[in-house]
């Protein structure tokens, strides 16, 4: 579903990402860590066609982002750190507009726009303005938004900061649920824990370079993941 081949972003003099290489079948959850600042969103908005790359190639399910970039935001959703949302609108038109992006029929979205906002307890704050809504209600829109066109593969950056524990499971059913069905999810955390628990691979991310990826017994080994994360990073702080 995924295949990054030797991307590179530069920033002036700074590599933000390194030659990365990495690849997720379809049915695969992949979780993304590293410290702030490691080159993670720059990895992720390229994926995402949102920022342009100096080196390398990116596939969403055999297209390429820089040769059939509309085609790969069709089968993309894409969740970003701190949602950037519509505030004068109320929560049903912003849903009614990214369906309109999509064109998505009026039963397929009045169906899915009803599925998923019951889903995250949303319903009756959906005629109120988004400026109204808090920074989780903003996180569950946004979480609506990218499920209703129904994609084949999902790019998430944090996506369980301001959400609370029930909204947050929510998330991790709906992601074992897109994989079963044959879709693929990459996701960013910095919470380690739920990664060991959701994820089948894992790709940890060091000063733009790759430092380690594979499937999640590979990588962690007879360890738990933190402690594998924070043993590559002392190795790494020490080159």
């Amino acid at each position: 579903m995924l295949k990054i081949e030797h991307l590179t972003k530069t920033y002036g003099d700074k590599r933000a990402v390194d030659d990365l290489s990495l690849h997720i079948a379809k049915g695969e959850i992949c979780g993304f860590i590293g410290h702030n600042g490691a080159g993670k969103t720059t990895a992720i908005k390229s994926i995402c066609g949102i920022l342009r790359f100096d080196a390398g190639e990116i596939y969403i399910n055999g297209k390429s982002v820089t040769k059939e970039p509309m085609e790969c935001k069709r089968r993309t959703a894409y969740v970003p750190d701190n949602p950037d949302l519509y505030d004068f609108l109320s929560g049903i038109k912003y849903l009614n507009f990214i369906a309109d992006v999509y064109s998505i029929d009026s039963a397929s979205r009045r169906q899915r726009i009803n599925k998923y906002s019951e889903i995250f307890e949303l319903t009756d704050d959906l005629a109120s303005l988004v400026s109204t809504y808090s920074h989780g209600m903003k996180q569950k829109l946004t979480l609506i938004s990218a499920l209703i066109h129904e994609p084949d593969f999902m790019v998430l950056d944090e996506p369980f900061v301001g959400l609370d524990p029930k909204a947050s499971r929510i998330v991790k059913d709906i992601m074992r649920q897109k994989c079963n069905n044959g879709g693929a999810i990459f996701f960013s955390t910095h919470v380690l824990e739920v990664a060991e628990r959701l994820c089948d691979k894992i790709a940890i991310i060091r000063n733009g370079k790759l430092v380690a990826y594979g499937d999640m017994d590979t990588v962690r080994g007879d360890s738990s993941l933190e402690t594998v994360f924070f043993e590559l990073d002392e190795e790494n702080a020490n080159d």
